[in-house]
């Protein structure tokens, strides 16, 4: 009896659904290797630029020819051999014909391509025209001589060829970037003289080594005349393994006191460049620049004035620091991974390239010279007859006018062959009438002639490798340039610290109690005096300088920082600190402090617990802050106090009951963070009414200001013999009348 619970399927492939997901993503992750991201060996071409190349010569646009509109060719790419979207197969033709781009390019444009300032404005398809360049004749050159293998197109109508039959390593020339998945390639394009010179180099020592290898090809070459600043060590190690990376850094030249930037990096923008440097000036990090201006144009593509505030301006120190802080300095990934003979992917080295390449080369000329061979003994063939015919030609004419079926009859009484008769039947009788003997046996002879000489090539390995060479020599005469990105030995730039670009000038921080910041010019303001919003008072000031930093602690004893220089003027109300920083809900900014990052101060909570750090433990840059002083519950952070040396210092504390307490500030420990050791003591019973109000450091000469109300009592270094007493106890009384105190100061 059937089942009728479990359904049944007649015809279907039962999968588990991993097993089919695995499959197919799998299946799909090869396409994207072998057929869209990566290029092969042979060509240096992925199959999009490959379609294109091909496509346009079947077009008739050599460069010889008349350009074009690229929308035909785009159109002819997608519907015969590239059935993918238009708009990406529109921009790999741009790229091809963008010489800011590609260090060889295979296309001519006509029309808006783009510019090194925005390399995707360039034109729709329907406005703009194109053509191959001379050096595409490389690629195309042996197409339709046995070189390659066709295969069918994605419908089944036509053929393409599988790959391009190169005469140079189009993949070094041009290089090439793509993302796979699970991998990726990044080629960089290199100069042709030297790739050849290493390729002849190479044939003539087969066991000759990548550092050898690297005296012809001595680094990438850039379609940019930029500098490339990495090491030749390192270069080598590149080219050694197959990764790495190569920096590049603009030029520059000095006229009439400005600085004149004459070229950028590969693929770098001007303007990108200019809005950098612009930020900078606007976030007041280049006190040493006055302006920026873009001066490029058809004559200059890239020339970037800068202009100096002085002539007194270091100006290689400064580009230093633009070389640093902007993209005219780039780092460009390096990544040899390629789909090699076998059809796979490896990341090869310079030299598993280049003899890869040359076998390649190797097998395209022995196809080209057997199909060549095949051709000139075919001919040879048809000849021999022909010269037959000629001889007897009263006997042939008279066959074939007597003869129902002159064929076999030809075949038979001179002993030729099927396709030896045909060629003489068909061969017009003007024609053979005006053949003459010497004619057909010179050709004979010329064929002859190169049928041994190709016989002689494929028979012999040397020659082969002889014909190889004048080839690459030829093409490298024909197609060959200068370098245009030198080699130059560079220091890595170093950016300027912010502090030596800002003039060192006193400054005010005030801090309001809704957590409004701002800077005043000067030490001698007064804070409580300014303008602050409705509802808003001044909650503490400390006198800084703008290349100094200012430390904020919030109620939870996180601590925050900023540079001086960047806080808002005091001419207004400020801006709050919760623009800059992001402190956890609920907490609010209690205290600040300022000072030099190996400047001392005592953090300490108002339950009497507090510890010794160096300034630059309270500095950070995340806008979240960092833990500082841990609070025990129901305490506060109070107001951090400067301490100027820790071995002859004292800490003094006092407490909301009056007592106060001096000890030696090295009786305190030094801590990057924590809870800290007890001070002074408050009794368990008195934490709940009773607190430490402030904390001071007195040096000696200094006096200790007591503030209690509108008074204030002064306790010199020597007073304060009276309240000395050992860490984290009671302390002594005030007197009467000065036991509700306020806060401390120093001077």
């Amino acid at each position: 009896m059937t089942d009728l619970t479990r359904p049944t399927f007649h015809g279907f492939e039962q999968l588990p659904l991993r097993e089919y997901a695995e499959r197919a993503y799998l299946d799909y992750s090869m396409y994207v290797v072998l057929d869209r991201a990566l290029p092969f060996l042979g060509d240096g071409l992925k199959p999009v630029q490959r379609r294109i190349v091909y496509s346009m010569s079947e077009l008739g646009l050599n460069a010889a020819s008349k350009p074009k509109k690229s929308a035909r060719t785009v159109g002819d790419v997608i519907g015969k051999y590239h059935p993918h979207g238009d708009s990406a197969c529109y921009e790999a033709l741009v790229l091809m014909a963008q010489p800011f781009s590609y260090r060889y390019p295979l296309i001519e444009g006509q029309g808006n391509f783009g510019s090194p300032d925005d390399p995707k404005s360039f034109a729709a398809m329907r406005y703009t025209e194109s053509k191959l360049t001379p050096i595409a004749e490389v690629l195309l050159g042996e197409l339709g001589q046995g070189t390659v293998d066709w295969a069918p197109n994605f419908d089944g109508t036509l053929e393409e060829p599988s790959w391009m039959p190169a005469r140079l390593p189009h993949l070094l020339l041009n290089g090439t970037t793509g993302i796979a998945v699970g991998m990726a390639t990044d080629v960089p394009p290199h100069n042709l003289n030297e790739i050849v010179s290493a390729l002849i180099r190479l044939l003539d020592d087969p066991n000759i080594t990548v550092a050898d290898l690297c005296e012809n090809v001595r680094g990438p070459d850039y379609p940019s005349t930029a500098e490339i600043i990495t090491p030749a060590a390192d270069l080598r190690a590149m080219y050694e393994t197959g990764n790495g990376s190569v920096r590049a850094r603009a030029t520059f030249q000095k006229e009439a006191g400005n600085i004149v930037v004459t070229a950028l990096p590969y693929q770098v923008s001007p303007s990108k460049v200019i809005e950098q440097v612009a930020q900078q000036m606007r976030a007041k990090k280049l006190p040493w620049l006055e302006d920026i201006r873009d001066e490029s144009d058809h004559q200059n593509p890239v020339r970037v004035v800068l202009v100096p505030r002085s002539n007194r301006v270091d100006a290689e120190q400064l580009m230093g620091h633009l070389f640093a802080t902007t993209d005219m300095e780039r780092s460009y990934r390096v990544n040899l991974n390629v789909i090699g003979l076998d059809g796979r992917p490896q990341v090869k080295n310079l030299k598993q390239i280049l003899t890869e390449w040359l076998t390649f080369r190797s097998d395209t000329v022995t196809r080209r010279l057997n199909h060549r061979l095949q051709k000139v003994e075919r001919r040879l063939h048809l000849l021999e007859g022909l010269l037959v015919a000629f001889l007897n030609l009263d006997e042939v004419i008279r066959i074939i006018r007597t003869e129902d079926e002159p064929k076999p009859v030809l075949m038979a009484r001179f002993g030729l062959s099927e396709e030896q008769t045909e060629y003489i039947l068909e061969t017009r009788l003007r024609q053979l009438a005006r053949l003459e003997e010497m004619k057909i046996r010179g050709e004979q002879d010329a064929l002859a002639k190169e049928r041994e000489q190709i016989l002689a090539v494929l028979a012999s390995k040397t020659k082969l490798q002889k014909m190889i060479k004048d080839e690459l020599t030829a093409d490298a005469r024909k197609f060959g340039d200068a370098r245009r990105s030198p080699l130059v030995a560079r220091q890595a730039a170093q950016a300027i610290d912010e502090t030596e670009l800002v003039a060192s000038e006193p400054m005010t921080v005030v801090l309001s109690e809704k957590g409004w910041i701002r800077a005043a010019k000067g030490h001698e303001v007064d804070p409580a005096g300014m303008s602050y919003r409705d509802g808003d008072g001044l909650l503490q000031a400390v006198r800084s300088r703008s290349t100094q930093q200012v430390a904020f602690l919030d109620t939870e004893g996180r601590s925050y920082s900023t540079l001086v220089h960047t806080l808002p003027s005091a001419r207004g109300n400020g801006e709050p600190l919760t623009g800059r920083f992001s402190p956890a809900a609920g907490a609010s900014f209690q205290v600040m402090a300022t000072g030099e990052n190996d400047s001392r101060f005592v953090l300490a909570s108002s339950h009497g617990y507090g510890f010794v750090t160096r300034f630059e433990n309270l500095t950070g840059r995340n806008k979240a802050g960092k833990a500082m002083l841990n609070l025990t519950p129901g305490s506060q952070v109070l107001r951090p106090a400067a301490v100027a040396k820790v071995d002859s210092d004292r800490i003094v504390a006092v407490t909301s009951a009056g007592n106060l307490l001096a000890i030696a500030a090295a009786d305190l420990p030094e801590l990057d963070k924590g809870k800290g050791n007890k001070i002074i003591d408050i009794p368990k019973a008195k934490l709940a009414t009773e607190r430490v109000v402030a904390v001071a450091a007195v040096s000696p000469g200094n006096t200790l200001l007591v503030r209690s109300g509108a008074r204030t009592m002064n306790l010199s270094f020597k007073d304060l013999d009276a309240y000395v007493g050992a860490r984290a106890t009671r302390g002594h009384l005030l007197p009467r009348g000065w036991q509700k105190v306020d806060g401390l100061d120093v001077e």
